[in-house]
C-alpha cells in the first residue's frame, strides 16, 4: 500500500494507534516519536500507521495474515529481508526495524522509511516504474546459499506453474460462470511446461509489482513502497504484473487500461534500463510470463472468492483471508474487481491482448 501522507485516516479507530505506541515504547523507539497518524485501510494484508519521528518520518506495516502462508515470526523475518535485499537498488523505502510480536500486536510489524509522493499515472509514469523495476533486476545475484529466507527455486517457472495451479484448486468451488471456467482452464492448459534459459533470467524481484504499489516522489522517481513478497524468479512477473489489465485496473488511484503499443515500450524502457542484461530476456519469455502472472492473478480472484466469508481465526497465524480483517469499504472494492476480473468478457479482452502483442513482437522481429 502506498505509503503517502495523502491517504492518512484521521477516523481510524485508536485502540491500533494506542497497541502501536506501547509497542514502540517497549522497543525503546518511542522516545523521538512525534506522532502517529492512521493512514487509510487500502490493502488485505497489512495496516499502516505514519509514524512522525524527529529523525525522519517512518511507516508501521501492521500484518493482518501473511500472503504467504507463514507463521507469524517468519512472516516478519522474510519481510525485513525483503526490504534489506532491495534496498541495494535505492528505490524502495529504507528498513528502520521489526516490532516482535506481543499481546499489543499479535503479529508484530515492521518500520520503514515513509516516502512522500503521489500514486502513480498510467501511461506516464511507466518509464519510471521499468526503470525502478530494471534497478531492482540488475541487482548481483547472491550464491545459493546466501539466498534464504527469500524464495529461491531452482527452476523458478515450474515453481510459478505450481503456485497457479496450485491457486486454481479453488476454481470448482469460486462459482464460476461456465464460460469463465473453460476459458481460464484452457489458458492453464495452454501454458507451457517449460521455459529455456529460466536459470539466466533469473534476478530478485517484487511479485508484488502492480502500479499501485508506487510512490512518485518530487524527482519523478518511482518508490516501490510493498515489498513482503520479493524472490528470485523471473523479472517477466515483474513486468507483467506493473502493466496487465488485472493490475493497472486494480487500484482506482492508479487506474488505465494500456494498448499494446504502450506494453510495447514499457518493455522497451525496462530493456533499455537492463543494458546488456536484457539480451538474456527474449520477447517470447517475457510474454510467457505475462500469461502466467495473469493466470496467477485470475486464480488468487478464485481462491479470494471462495474463501472471503470465511471467518477470521486468531489462531491462524498464516494466510487469512477473511473479509472481516478489513473495512467495509476495501472488502466491497475487492468483491467487484474480483467479479470484474472473472467475467467471461474481461477474460476474452485479456486474451485478445495478449494476441495483439504476440504479433506486435512477431513484427518487430526481436526473438
Amino acid at each position: 500500500m502506498p505509503t503517502t501522507m495523502v491517504d492518512t485516516d484521521q477516523h481510524a479507530p485508536s485502540p491500533l494507534l494506542d497497541a502501536l505506541a506501547r509497542a514502540l515504547k517497549r522497543a525503546g523507539e518511542f522516545n523521538r516519536v512525534l506522532d502517529l497518524s492512521p493512514m487509510a485501510d487500502t490493502g488485505l494484508a497489512h495496516r499502516h500507521v505514519w509514524i512522525h519521528h524527529a529523525d525522519g518520518d517512518r511507516v508501521a506495516r501492521i500484518p493482518k495474515q501473511s500472503q504467504m502462508g507463514m507463521a507469524v515470526e517468519d512472516n516478519l523475518a522474510y519481510q525485513a529481508a525483503c526490504f534489506t535485499r532491495a534496498a541495494d537498488g535505492g528505490n524502495t523505502p529504507a528498513f528502520h526495524g521489526v516490532l516482535p510480536p506481543d499481546d499489543d500486536l499479535p503479529r508484530g510489524a515492521l518500520l520503514v522509511e515513509a516516502i512522500e509522493g503521489r500514486p502513480a499515472h498510467l501511461p506516464d509514469d511507466l518509464p519510471a516504474i521499468a526503470r525502478t523495476l530494471a534497478s531492482l533486476h540488475r541487482l548481483p545475484l547472491p550464491a545459493a546459499g546466501e539466498q534464504a529466507p527469500l524464495l529461491a527455486p531452482a527452476d523458478p517457472w515450474q515453481a510459478m506453474r505450481d503456485e497457479v495451479f496450485g491457486q486454481a484448486e479453488a476454481l470448482p468451488e469460486a462459482g464460476l460462470a461456465p464460460e469463465a471456467r473453460a476459458l481460464i482452464e484452457a489458458q492453464l492448459q495452454a501454458l507451457p511446461a517449460r521455459l529455456p534459459d529460466a536459470d539466466r533470467m533469473t534476478a530478485l524481484i517484487s511479485f508484488d509489482a502492480h502500479p499501485g504499489n508506487f510512490l512518485i516522489d518530487a524527482t519523478g522517481r518511482a518508490v516501490q513502497v510493498d515489498l513482503e513478497k520479493c524472490r528470485y524468479g523471473l523479472p517477466g512477473f515483474d513486468l507483467a504484473h506493473a502493466s496487465l489489465y488485472t493490475s493497472t485496473t486494480w487500484d482506482p488511484l492508479s487506474r488505465a487500461i494500456l494498448d499494446a503499443s504502450q506494453l510495447m515500450d514499457f518493455h522497451a524502457e525496462w530493456l533499455c534500463a537492463m543494458g546488456p542484461a536484457g539480451d538474456d530476456h527474449p520477447d517470447t519469455a517475457l510474454l510467457a510470463c505475462r500469461r502466467a502472472m495473469w493466470l496467477w492473478s485470475l486464480t488468487w480472484c478464485a481462491k479470494w472468492r471462495r474463501s472471503h466469508r470465511q471467518a477470521p481465526d486468531a489462531a491462524r497465524s498464516g494466510e487469512d483471508w477473511s473479509s472481516a480483517l478489513s473495512e467495509d469499504r476495501l472488502v466491497a472494492h475487492v468483491r467487484e474487481r474480483v467479479e470484474h476480473y472473472l467475467a467471461p468478457a474481461t477474460l476474452r479482452r485479456v486474451i485478445e491482448e495478449f494476441d495483439a502483442l504476440m504479433s506486435a513482437t512477431h513484427c518487430k522481429g526481436r526473438p
